[in-house]
């Protein structure tokens, strides 16, 4: 059973329901926190009063962070593709912190270049950080939450993670992968307590497209799909993708998944319905097979 569909029973009618209770200090680790959509996450969790893990490879990069809040930052310098740095990352953050409620695996970056223009190295590179990164953060810290019996272990997707647009194939195909696991996840360790979720935001307003961004070589024969290309309006801040996020952790019934921001629902939602009628159209031929 997927753990989106776990439901608690409904209370009798002789029970009144209990008034949700406020949420309280958590702890959390937080990968690709020097700024962006992890800084972000971090500074809401650590304004509202919780404890908070940021990693980043580069350690200066939280000295702000640090200076803000104090003793409850704990920086760790982390390269999530160094599975032993991972583990020892994870082992340090348990010690200081106590016990981990929260692991959020945000690092990742973008890779922008048609299928034909991306090299292996590339889309490589990009499984490397996107999804073999989160794998080994998720290894790690999974003995912590399945000996607490408690946990949440939030995947930071993409809209490009259940949808996919030209120009975007390796960074889909990252994220992709990355929903596949974590369904396979959140059923595995929902006996333990461990909730997933997936976070699947459209364009939030980031240096993803920027100065962090892979592009790969462009072929002429493409630049008219270029430039047909259909550029988004607008983005979310970081700070509002952040404020879901806590939204999410404080539920006592948190989804697998989440669209977050409204360019994420329109273009997600219509394309999701259109695979369901494709499915039907064709389902007959299908069945035929057996």
């Amino acid at each position: 059973m997927a753990a989106d569909t776990l439901r608690t029973p409904e209370p009798s009618a002789t029970t009144a329901p209990s008034p949700p209770s406020a949420p309280t200090a958590r702890t959390w680790f937080v990968t690709g926190a020097s700024r962006g959509l992890g800084r972000a996450i971090a500074v809401a969790a650590l304004e509202r009063g919780d404890r908070v893990a940021a990693t980043a490879r580069d350690l200066a990069a939280l000295d702000d962070l640090v200076a803000a809040h104090g003793g409850a930052v704990v920086p760790l310098r982390l390269d999530v593709t160094d599975p032993d740095q991972v583990r020892a990352a994870v082992q340090e953050a348990t010690q200081a912190l106590g016990r981990l409620d929260v692991v959020v695996n945000n690092a990742g970056y973008g890779l922008f270049g048609t299928v034909e223009e991306i090299t292996p190295a590339q889309l490589q590179a990009q499984l490397d950080v996107n999804l073999f990164g989160v794998l080994h953060v998720t290894q790690a810290a999974l003995p912590v939450l399945r000996a607490q019996g408690s946990g949440h272990i939030v995947q930071v997707s993409s809209s490009s993670g259940v949808a996919a647009w030209p120009g975007l194939g390796g960074y889909s195909a990252s994220k992709w992968a990355l929903e596949g696991l974590s369904e396979s996840l959140a059923q595995e360790v929902a006996g333990f307590g461990v909730h997933v979720t997936l976070v699947e935001p459209g364009p939030v307003d980031t240096a993803w497209r920027d100065e962090s961004a892979v592009r790969a070589a462009q072929l002429p024969a493409y630049d008219a799909l270029r430039a047909a290309a259909w550029h988004p309006p607008g983005s979310s801040s970081p700070a509002d993708v952040a404020r879901v996020v806590l939204a999410v952790v404080d539920a006592d019934e948190p989804p697998l998944r989440i669209l977050v921001g409204d360019l994420a629902a329109d273009a997600v939602l219509p394309i999701t319905e259109e695979r369901v009628a494709g499915w039907r159209r064709w389902e007959a031929l299908g069945r035929s097979a057996g």
